[in-house]
Formats: structure tokens, C-alpha cells, sequence
């Protein structure tokens, strides 16, 4: 069994609440006390990524322009840059500790368990 089971489909179908979690969740926890950076950066990212998921060209996609590929670079940029908003914009306790969650969980599912698209070859050693 391979641990690649996040297809197009299921990635489709988990972007909307994540979108929305990145709106809602940093007001529930009352991050941004220390440094109000973040707060906004997780609303403004939950935004711009509920503004990506309706472009995409996928399941739950509404204009489908973008390709579902460029969907998924965005996302590993995200995924790098939460986990680098801490130390580069000094966040602290449950601040910091948010990004790094958020960070690893956007990098293991798009880079570890992602499956490649049909069309798409597996990611694999290359052979001489």
C-alpha cells in the first residue's frame, strides 16, 4: 500500500476547510498578541489560498484556470514559508509553534503524500 493516497480529488476536497481554518482558527486561539503579523498572515494566506482552490482546475475548482500543478508549487511555498515566518519574523510560543504545524502538515501532504497525477510519472530514482 502506498502512503501517496492524496490524489487530485482528495486534495480538491480538503482545500476549502483548510482555506477557511486559516481564517478562523487564528482568531479562535488569539495568536498575534505578541506580534500581530501572526494573525494576518494565516488570514491573508487562508484568503489568497480559498482564492486559489476556486481557480484551480480540479474537482471542487469554480473558473478552473490554473493548473492543478501551479496549485500544488503554491502550496510547498506556503508550506516553506510558514515554516520559516517564525524565525524570520520573530513569532514566539503558540505563534510560532502554529506555523511550524501548519508548515509541516502543507509540506507532508503535498511533497510525501501527494499521488502524481495520472498523466503524471511517480516521483523515482533516475535510471542510467
Amino acid at each position: 500500500m502506498s502512503i501517496r493516497f492524496v490524489t487530485k480529488t482528495v486534495h480538491a476536497y480538503l482545500d476549502y476547510p483548510v482555506a477557511l481554518s486559516l481564517i478562523a482558527t487564528p482568531f479562535v486561539l488569539g495568536l498575534g498578541r505578541d506580534n500581530p503579523l501572526a494573525l494576518w498572515l494565516s488570514v491573508a494566506t487562508g484568503v489568497a489560498a480559498l482564492l486559489l482552490t476556486v481557480l484551480t482546475d480540479h474537482g471542487t475548482g469554480l473558473v478552473r484556470v490554473l493548473p492543478y500543478r501551479f496549485h500544488l508549487l503554491v502550496d510547498r511555498l506556503v508550506g516553506l514559508v510558514f515554516i520559516a515566518a517564525p524565525v524570520v519574523l520573530g513569532f514566539h510560543g503558540l505563534d510560532a509553534a502554529y506555523y511550524w504545524a501548519n508548515g509541516a502538515a502543507v509540506l507532508l501532504v503535498t511533497v510525501v503524500l501527494s499521488a502524481p497525477e495520472r498523466d503524471e510519472p511517480a516521483l523515482s530514482p533516475a535510471r542510467a
